[in-house]
């Protein structure tokens, strides 16, 4: 019988460590996102993207990679996917930003409230975070109250005080603010009960996305959204991934919720940047001007309706309808999740290495011999698929993955799988190159 071609390569890195040395010297943590770190990645990997076309993108020493990061999960439709670009472009040359409102504005919002349910008003800005924290400030000042509820099983909500003061990189966060967070576990209806008995008319909002990798158990979501209006407070839904990967309107329509308030971006504009808060009109409109209770800063940023990312996220909204994007989606997902299972089978790793969470959004789980959660193991599996043109912190996919992607991939993660069985009969750190990989939610480097 023949034996497969290794699809292993030869690749150079001294570009990229030419770069890190100067990102670093200029840059805190050298990146500015945590998760574009040196600390999240092996040794030996592209520091550093110079282009991208679809899938596929070259790092700076020229080395070709099928990516599975899509620019952490706000790329659904591809690299420089033409008619998006175009779009921009045409906006671009109209100008970007003016001292009064564009009708763009309008056109945007109107082509959002058409595809989400629950969009009664809509507020862009740029980033997560910004609507993540608008939604909270507008839930407290709706409710009276102070204090936010938010589900400890999922890892991020915003960059600002009220959310990281929970994590372990609170320094920074006075405490006062670290004590206005509490948290509940996803699925347990009882314990988030208990947190608002716990506290009485003081927590203003409950914020969890609908799905991570967990599965919601039987009844979660209709009583989530009971037990939120029972207590008085406002139920944000967070679908900065699950927006436009799960459902076209997000996973509130996927499961049939209607949040008071919920947060869209990420794949919005496929990568342009671009967010959105959107909820009930009565609560939203305390961020206006058409009432006479007390007004609410609710967002108010200068790139926030800059026009380029607006003509994106509408020609992606367009795509999405076209093309069906979302099937799409399911479907390689699906081809991608079977194939590592099966070679994860192939090399009996069934509980070392798990793939986790719904077809489009895909993420892996590494343990060690001992069966816990491991980071060098992790960095093993990274470093191998590199070698092999594969870029993937996780297996999220887009509307640019062909079949002839899905089934290289899946040629490459068998070989690494094969590494990774290695590693575990004579010790991961006899093939890890450097050392293992860190939590970002650490107290120290």
């Amino acid at each position: 019988m023949a034996t497969r071609e290794s699809v292993c390569q030869v690749m150079n890195f001294d570009k990229s460590r030419q770069l890190r040395e100067r990102a670093h010297a200029l840059i805190p943590g050298g990146a500015h996102v945590y998760a574009k770190g040196d600390d999240q990645y092996p040794l030996l990997s592209p520091g550093f993207i110079e282009r991208g076309q679809g899938c596929h993108v070259w790092d700076v020493d020229g080395n070709e990679f099928i990516e599975y990061g899509m620019g952490l999960r706000a790329v659904s439709l591809g690299h420089g996917y033409r008619p998006v670009v175009e779009a921009a472009y045409r906006q671009m040359q109209l100008g970007t930003n003016f001292v009064r409102s564009s009708p763009i504005e309008i056109a945007c919002a109107e082509r959002l409230a058409a595809v989400i349910p629950s969009a009664e008003m809509i507020k862009f800005a740029k980033n997560g975070s910004d609507v993540t924290t608008a939604a909270v400030k507008l839930s407290r000042a709706f409710t009276g109250r102070d204090m936010v509820a938010v589900c400890a099983d999922q890892p991020f909500f915003s960059v600002d005080d009220w959310f990281i003061g929970s994590t372990a990189l609170s320094a920074g966060v006075p405490r006062a603010i670290q004590n206005l967070t509490v948290k509940f576990r996803y699925n347990d209806l009882a314990g988030l009960e208990a947190l608002f008995e716990r506290h009485p008319e003081q927590i203003a909002c409950v914020i969890l996305e609908a799905e991570t990798t967990v599965r919601p158990i039987e009844g979660f979501h209709e009583g989530l959204q009971n037990l939120v209006r029972k207590y008085g407070a406002l139920l944000i839904l967070d679908e900065m991934i699950t927006g436009f990967r799960w459902h076209l309107g997000g996973a509130q329509t996927y499961y049939g919720l209607r949040p008071d308030l919920s947060t869209f971006g990420k794949a919005l504009a496929n990568g342009f940047s671009a967010s959105a808060l959107v909820g009930r009109r009565d609560v939203m409109e305390r961020g206006g001007l058409r009432h006479d209770k007390g007004r609410v800063f609710l967002l108010s940023t200068t790139h926030g309706a800059e026009t380029t990312s607006l003509a994106a996220a509408i020609e992606t909204i367009n795509v999405y309808e076209r093309e069906n994007v979302i099937d799409h989606l399911y479907r390689q997902g699906r081809r991608l999740k079977d194939g590592i299972n099966r070679e994860i089978a192939n090399n009996h790793l069934e509980e070392y290495f798990s793939v986790l969470g719904r077809e489009p959004n895909l993420v892996y789980a590494t343990r060690d011999n001992n069966k816990n959660p491991s980071q060098a193991f992790r960095a093993l599996f990274l470093q191998e698929t590199i070698k092999r043109g594969l870029l993937m912190p996780s297996l999220v996919v887009s509307f640019s993955h062909s079949d002839a992607d899905i089934e290289r991939t899946i040629e490459g993660v068998a070989e690494a799988l094969g590494v990774y069985r290695k590693a575990l009969e004579d010790g991961v750190e006899k093939l890890l190159i450097g050392r293992p990989l860190k939590p970002v939610f650490r107290e120290f480097n």
